[in-house]
């Protein structure tokens, strides 16, 4: 019995690998089990949960200046995000100021719901156009559909799992199924999506007006907050010193999509 449950489970596997099939923006051939709009949905409720937590504990930034600048500059990169993917003026863009002055951290959501840290801003003392790289990679990951592509990595990964378990009825050979999986489908996609959403976050700052090669200043300076670090191969997240090179090389190739003037401004929630 075990076994035909094992047996289905592998087949069912092999079945939505070869079905699940999309493409990102860049031409990548991702795998999608999770439709986007479900990554969405459920974004939605991660981010209004964490913003309310965020607001119990005080951590809310109150500051106008920043708010508006974060705001015009976000603006800006969104106009861009929707001429180019028109579907994407329907999302909730929002940005929530963190108030952690050590914390060197911002993310979007599926659905442009994002959050930016008073650290990364302030201890390194980011321009606009740093700033606008730092929000342009956050923005791509979620035009890229990445959170869509976790999830439906996460998804096969516990298939493979609980069939491997279900055949061995180990907890050993679950275990290093279980860090097998990790590696051959979470690592090399995780460090894939990074660098693809270096190219798309690039090309949206350029396009909305920002400088291409502060994006090589931005990931000198994360470097010089680096400290010690894991070896590139088993992290999920290019090391800053092969970015920044990597960048300056694709920094000379967009110059040419600068706009003679800066796009309008999208109309961006902020928090608080």
């Amino acid at each position: 019995m075990m076994t035909k449950v094992r047996n289905l489970l592998l087949c069912s596997l092999l079945a939505l690998t070869v079905s699940a099939c999309a493409t990102s923006p860049t031409g990548r051939s991702q795998f999608i089990l999770v439709s986007p709009e479900s990554a969405i949905a459920q974004s939605r409720v991660a981010y209004e949960n964490q913003v309310q937590a965020f607001r119990r504990d005080g951590a809310l930034l109150h500051d106008p200046a920043l708010s508006r600048r974060i705001e015009r500059i976000t603006g800006r990169l969104v106009t861009e995000s929707v001429r180019l993917y028109p579907h994407t003026a329907r999302w909730k863009w929002s940005v929530a100021l963190i108030d952690d002055p050590e914390t060197i951290n911002a993310w979007c959501m599926a659905g442009g719901r994002m959050a930016i840290y008073s650290g990364i801003v302030f201890k390194l003392d980011l321009s606009d156009d740093e700033i606008a790289h730092i929000m342009g990679h956050e923005i791509a990951h979620a035009l890229a559909n990445h959170a869509a592509e976790r999830m439906s990595m996460a998804m096969a990964q516990g298939l493979a799992v609980l069939a491997i378990q279900l055949g061995t009825e180990s907890r050993q050979a679950g275990e290093v199924a279980d860090s097998v999986a990790n590696v051959a489908l979470t690592l090399p996609n995780s460090r894939t999506a990074e660098l693809e959403a270096d190219e798309i976050g690039m090309m949206l700052a350029v396009r909305a007006g920002y400088e291409p090669l502060a994006a090589v200043s931005l990931w000198r300076k994360m470097s010089s907050q680096g400290g010690a670090r894991p070896p590139e191969f088993l992290s999920t997240h290019p090391s800053p010193g092969n970015r920044a090179t990597r960048l300056a090389a694709l920094a000379r190739e967009v110059r040419g999509l600068a706009p003679t003037r800066a796009p309008e401004v999208f109309p961006v929630r902020m928090y608080p």
